[in-house]
């Protein structure tokens, strides 16, 4: 018995090992292509280690510095803010959801849960974000839309029933506790792990979003990010293209921009905050995987 759980543990090892380095390599091929000359791309394809080292494609970024300055402090901006009040509605939902005395507990339940199967489309949706909420070209154009997630509020809902005791709630109510103290005071606190998990979700979300810019900003001082820098990548495109039908002078000049390398570059510049963010949530991301497992 003894060996075969030595042998257990050695597969189970070298899986989590495969699964790492499976989430490990594609990181490091993308910083060895921005570290990459183009010419190096073109003679060698795409290597672990650089074949010609350049720092031209981080280059070519910095010429546009003031604008992607900009699109991150509309990020983080988006980031911050729209995590923070997606989680508040979110939490809000989930916790009232989990209280077994909720009237109305069947429907609300269904009303989100309808949501996550059938959707009202494209058109009445930014008829909605334009005409009613009158929120394109502003600020919160990409962060209202945003503010609740259905599978979220579900998942959230579930760890408030496994975790905060009924007793707890209970005790509060009989000292004269309401339903907001008792919720700031008393249920977040227990339920932070959970918590923690929901917003780092969102504030992924946030980070990577890129179509909300698409749809609902036209006004280039509220472009995010990533919106931003599909737009480079674009241009890119165009002036590699446009070049095939101009003079020999504009293709060389063209075949300099170093495309490859730039893409991977503007990847890891819009990577980089969320790695440097998740460490700091993984503690409490783990625990709120735990949501439901048989505790002993």
């Amino acid at each position: 018995m003894k060996k075969k759980l030595e042998i257990a543990d050695v597969v189970f090892h070298i899986i989590c090992i495969l699964s790492a380095l499976a989430c490990l390599i594609p990181v490091i091929l993308v910083i060895s292509i921005s570290l990459t000359s183009e010419a190096g791309i073109v003679e060698n394809g795409y290597t672990l280690w650089p074949s010609e080292f350049s720092l031209d494609a981080y280059k070519y970024i910095w010429e546009s510095r003031d604008t992607i300055f900009r699109a991150y402090g509309v990020t983080i901006f988006n980031a911050v803010l729209g995590t923070f009040l997606s989680t508040l509605c979110i939490a809000l939902y989930a916790y009232a959801l989990s209280r077994p005395n909720l009237i109305g507990k069947k429907f609300f339940t269904f009303y989100i849960f309808f949501t996550m199967l059938f959707s009202g489309g494209l058109v009445p949706w930014y008829m909605v974000c334009t005409r009613m909420l009158h929120i394109q070209n502003t600020p919160w154009a990409q962060i209202v839309p945003h503010l609740f997630n259905a599978w979220h509020c579900i998942i959230l809902r579930t760890f408030f029933k496994t975790t905060v005791p009924e007793a707890i709630i209970e005790s509060a109510r009989i000292d004269g506790a309401g339903e907001w103290r008792t919720f700031i005071q008393l249920v977040i606190p227990i339920a932070i792990p959970g918590i923690a998990t929901i917003a780092l979700f969102q504030i992924v979300f946030y980070w990577n979003d890129w179509w909300l810019a698409l749809n609902l900003i036209s006004e280039p001082k509220y472009y995010n990010l990533q919106f931003l820098l599909q737009n480079m990548l674009a241009n890119i495109e165009e002036l590699k293209a446009g070049s095939e039908s101009t003079d020999a002078s504009a293709m060389i000049a063209t075949a300099k921009i170093p495309s490859e390398g730039t893409r991977m570059a503007l990847c890891m510049v819009a990577l980089g905050p969320i790695l440097v963010t998740y460490p700091f949530f993984q503690k409490y991301f783990i625990q709120g995987l735990t949501v439901g497992s048989v505790k002993g």
